[in-house]
């Protein structure tokens, strides 16, 4: 079972708060004022009564009516002001906390975002606390906690009117409050329950329907058209349901709220009306009690739906604290080592150990031992899970690894920011990521400074700057969500570009021509050939001219480096290389002198 949440967490966010003192000082007088202006209406209504219409003296009632549409602007105004600020207030702070979360997530490694949630939502999952929970929290600080001080001052302030108006009649209202309370609060949980629970299959209607149609072609490829349309309509109905549902409760909650609320106003005229006829209180004062009695019924209500109001922002104050309180594996040390410039680029890993944190028992990586000098050309190759890209993730250090030591330029990864050490190495994916933006936003992805004639030299030498121009506005054209608009090749040419750009000492390239047609990993081989000249090179490698090209390769086998060497030398002095070539590059193995621009199958 899920422990409820505690309220007072939201204490820790009040720190948030104290930039915006003077606001929450004037929000707080306004507030005051309005919920005066609230209780002297009740006064201002036994005034009309008593020495206007009762007393029939014209001059008295102008005079009362005056005062109260005075108290009335004053309100008005109070009103306004304090809606204004605290709802400036609670959007300030759910601004303020999704920055603060934003930037606290920048620093986690890859590794928390897929594996570092109790519920194993993922990045969805942290999309959603930066959204939802922070728009709950925006709420309650907005608008539910105002309404909640409001409402207490106005019902302590109507109960002390009350108890000076009429002593035993109070008495009466404060044991019938609770009585008519209570059934009204019963149905508006089911009516909030309900709510929620519609809420979350209009949800699953939007999740299935965005699933369908996103996938349209292999939905219509593999004739689901009539499966899809049985299973949301079974959704559809399940929405109805629960909607009928929520609003026969809704219908009941009107019904029996109308009925609680006259039926005590009426037993409260009743008796009172009784006094006033025994000449124990004036029609005004009773009209005053009515006033009064009402508001304090009210303000219990509405206390009581901050309450639930309360409970929701907890947890959505629990969600967004965890993500704080994450504490990032990697981190800068705190004086930590800079690297010689110009770099060299060489790369020495030492007895080399590694297993993933949701894997710890399966090494991945095992007594690895590597010295690529600058400049070198190196080409990683062995079977899928061998431990080449996990290689590279280490040098970027998205993790660091459990045993062992890598060094660059002499310097210990762990000695060194890693925002320095990731500035002197580029990134080519076998799946590029494109953001949102235009073509030149996305090559000055790690370079946001770079001119506009730097961003064509990087497309031009990525062979990407042909099919650039020719979008419909150039570099300035939107690519869509991912680069959606692209190729797998031409997404790969901006790619490298973006790295191009960078002009990095170390380069990591894992597979990045693995899914391309002839024609597009031409471009991109030539590209990288570019890329790759003057710097030391990481490739994990599936194409033969690469292989060839390469000043040695690493056979990587369960993550361990079982050869090193050049093409030929591995092709007669290691068994897995002969067989790897014999399946991946198409190579027949008795001739070693086969083209080396063979087709690949990997």
């Amino acid at each position: 079972m899920t422990p409820r949440p505690n309220p007072r967490v939201l204490l820790r966010l009040l720190s948030l708060l104290s930039p915006y003192r003077w606001r929450l000082v004037g929000a707080g007088i306004a507030l005051l004022v309005a919920s005066g202006s609230v209780l002297l209406l009740g006064q201002g209504l036994r005034l009309i009564i008593d020495r206007g219409f009762m007393a029939e003296d014209v001059t008295s009632l102008n005079q009362a009516l005056s005062g109260l549409l005075g108290v009335v602007g004053v309100l008005a105004i109070a009103s306004a002001a304090r809606y204004y600020l605290v709802t400036w207030i609670g959007e300030r702070l759910a601004a303020d906390l999704r920055r603060q979360v934003f930037d606290h997530l920048l620093t986690l490694e890859p590794d928390f975002f897929e594996n570092g949630l109790h519920d194993n939502g993922g990045a969805g999952e942290i999309q959603s606390r930066l959204t939802a929970d922070t728009s709950v929290l925006q709420s309650l600080f907005g608008s539910s906690l105002s309404v909640a001080l409001r409402n207490l001052l106005m019902l302590i302030g109507a109960v002390i009117l009350m108890l000076i108006t009429q002593p035993w009649l109070s008495a009466l209202v404060l044991l019938g409050i609770p009585a008519t309370v209570l059934p009204i609060l019963w149905f508006g949980r089911r009516v909030r329950r309900l709510s929620r629970h519609s809420q979350d299959r209009i949800a699953e209607l939007g999740r299935y329907a965005g699933e369908a149609l996103g996938g349209i072609r292999t939905l219509q490829a593999f004739g689901h058209e009539d499966e899809d349309r049985r299973v949301y309509g079974g959704h559809v109905e399940s929405a109805f349901a629960v909607a009928v549902a929520r609003t026969r409760q809704r219908a009941w909650l009107t019904g029996i709220a109308m009925l609680v609320v006259f039926t005590a106003v009426a037993f409260m005229l009743w008796q009172g009306g009784h006094a006033v006829l025994a000449g124990e209180m004036s029609a005004g004062e009773l009209s005053a009690f009515v006033f009064y009695a009402v508001l304090a019924a009210g303000a219990v209500a509405a206390l009581a739906e901050v309450a639930g109001d309360v409970q929701r922002a907890s947890g959505a104050a629990e969600r967004l604290l965890e993500l704080l309180d994450t504490t990032a594996n990697i981190q800068a040390p705190p004086a930590p080592r800079t690297l010689a410039y110009p770099l060299r680029g060489e790369i020495v890993a030492q007895r080399l150990c590694f297993a993933y944190p949701s894997r710890p028992d399966t090494p991945v990586l095992a007594d690895i031992d590597i010295h690529i000098r600058p400049g070198e050309r190196i080409a990683l190759v062995g079977p899928s899970g061998a431990g080449k890209s996990t290689l590279l993730q280490l040098l970027l250090r998205f993790y660091d690894p459990d045993q062992g030591q890598l060094f660059l330029d002499g310097v210990n990864l762990r000695d060194l920011d890693p925002a320095e050490l990731r500035h002197a190495i580029g990134m080519v994916a076998q799946e590029p990521v494109l953001f949102s933006g235009s073509a030149a936003d996305n090559i000055r992805y790690g370079t946001p400074n770079a001119s506009g004639e730097e961003v064509h030299q990087a497309a031009r030498d990525a062979n990407a700057l042909a099919f650039i121009e020719a979008l419909p506005n150039g570099f300035d054209s939107y690519l869509g969500p991912g680069g959606v608009q692209l190729s797998g090749g031409q997404r790969q040419r901006l790619a490298i570009a973006r790295a191009l750009l960078r002009n990095p000492t170390v380069l990591l390239l894992d597979e990045a021509t693995s899914a391309l047609d002839a024609e597009s990993e031409r471009l991109v081989q030539e590209a990288l050939d570019r890329l790759m000249v003057g710097r030391t090179s990481l490739v994990v490698a599936h194409r033969l001219a690469t292989v060839v090209a390469a000043d040695r390769l690493l056979v990587f086998d369960h993550g361990r480096l079982v050869g090193v060497g050049t093409h030929a030398q591995l092709l007669e002095s290691n068994s897995l290389y002969r067989h790897l070539a014999s399946l991946q590059f198409d190579l027949d193995v008795q001739n070693t002198d086969s083209s080396p621009n063979l087709e690949t199958h990997s």
